[in-house]
């Protein structure tokens, strides 16, 4: 295939407001870039740090002027709202601790949201905001950016349609290597939040990268975890949070599973790899290489998919966007994710009816679902590895 795939439906610029993401942080930078990769929104404000001098050094750099730069995200929330031209969603970019008060907050206020994984530090909190969401009718997206990539949407979609039969067992897994020495005690700031309790919540590695497995096994196979076994490792000398992470699944329907988190792998920097087998055939994707995917059948030899020159399903080629040779990655995922939510955004404010498409984004129920995996993981590990209901 020589011609890339053309843009969607053009939809009207919004505007949107950031919590967190200030000089110094990785993610809210990535997830600025995302949206403003499609032209679909603005940002306006934000109160991107707990120093103030940092929330205004990123609005200079932002160029948003300094009425709209805000100490603390309550601020922010209370005084946006009352502007005639006000955000139409809020960002959150935070240490997992503020997930919960900042989109409780913004739902509150009539913002639409999106957040961060985990969407909360507990099931409590979880299911708090999805009862607002439900009760304000409001969208809310949860960032599990992996499943924007097209090729994680063809092997769903081909999943779906039977191609590898009965699903039997899934192989879920994804090593790093970054915190194979103490790096917290360094100084970097994304080591020394997710390390410790008061900003991560009851788990680091489960919370932080195990919870990409889970939902990337949910969202591509459409399967539900009955119960599960984990043991949770603190290899880092005096961590308080687990650092490696091993999880066997029984999922409803007799499909059986193996999910393995390490941020003490060395030789491995973002390796998450999904391996679906089924009485038919097998699919497998690699999250550093998400352009391609390996297909297996039982009648037929083993081969590869790729994005771009291969044939893919409708929906996964619409988010294809470059022609073929040329590697789409992270900050595509991430914009499908993004655009995809701003085109339901845009759409539901014209009173306008959302498909299934409009609606293919990780929303608060998945959130939710994830926040009771983290805990139950948890729980499994804290008794002895022992099976647990998720129930």
């Amino acid at each position: 295939m020589i011609e890339g795939q053309a843009s969607g439906q053009k939809t009207p610029k919004l505007r949107y407001g950031m919590v967190g993401g200030g000089q110094g942080a990785f993610i809210g930078d990535v997830h600025r870039k995302s949206i403003a990769m499609d032209g679909k929104a603005e940002i306006v404000c934000g109160a991107f740090s707990q120093s103030y001098d940092n929330t205004l050094a990123a609005g200079e750099s932002l160029g948003l002027p300094g009425e709209r730069l805000y100490r603390t995200f309550e601020e922010m929330i209370k005084a946006e709202a009352d502007r005639p031209d006000r955000p139409h969603f809020i960002s959150i970019v935070t240490p997992n601790s503020t997930h919960y008060p900042a989109a409780k907050l913004a739902l509150e206020y009539g913002f639409a949201v999106v957040c961060e994984k985990p969407l909360a530090t507990s099931s409590r909190d979880a299911t708090d905001l999805a009862c607002l969401v439900r009760e304000t009718g409001l969208l809310f997206c949860v960032t599990y950016a992996y499943s924007g990539y097209p090729m994680v949407k063809h092997l769903r979609d081909l999943i779906a349609r039977g191609e590898i039969g009965e699903i039997r067992f899934v192989n879920g897994e994804y090593p790093q290597e970054w915190l194979a020495t103490r790096l917290e005690d360094t100084g970097q700031k994304q080591a020394a939040w997710r390390t410790d309790p008061a900003l991560a919540g009851i788990s680091n590695c489960v919370g932080d990268i195990g919870s990409h497995i889970e939902f990337m096994a949910a969202y591509m196979t459409g399967l539900e975890i009955d119960a599960l076994c984990a043991r949770l490792d603190r290899f880092g000398p005096g961590r308080p949070l687990d650092d490696n992470a091993t999880v066997m699944v029984n999922y409803k329907g007799g499909a059986r599973g193996v999910y393995w988190s390490s941020q003490i792998a060395p030789g491995h920097d973002n390796a998450l790899r999904l391996r679906v087998y089924g009485t038919k055939g097998a699919v497998e994707w690699f999250q550093e290489t998400p352009n391609i995917a390996r297909v297996s059948f039982l009648d037929r030899p083993s081969g590869t998919i790729s994005r771009g020159r291969d044939p893919m399903s409708p929906r996964a080629q619409s988010l294809s966007r470059l022609p073929s040779g040329h590697p789409e990655g992270y900050f595509e995922g991430f914009a499908n994710v993004y655009s995809t939510f701003i085109t339901a955004l845009a759409k539901k404010r014209r009173r306008e009816a959302l498909t299934a498409d409009d609606l293919d984004f990780p929303g608060v129920d998945d959130g939710v679902r994830g926040v009771r995996y983290i805990e139950k993981c948890v729980e499994s590990s804290a008794k002895g590895a022992i099976w647990v209901n998720m129930d």
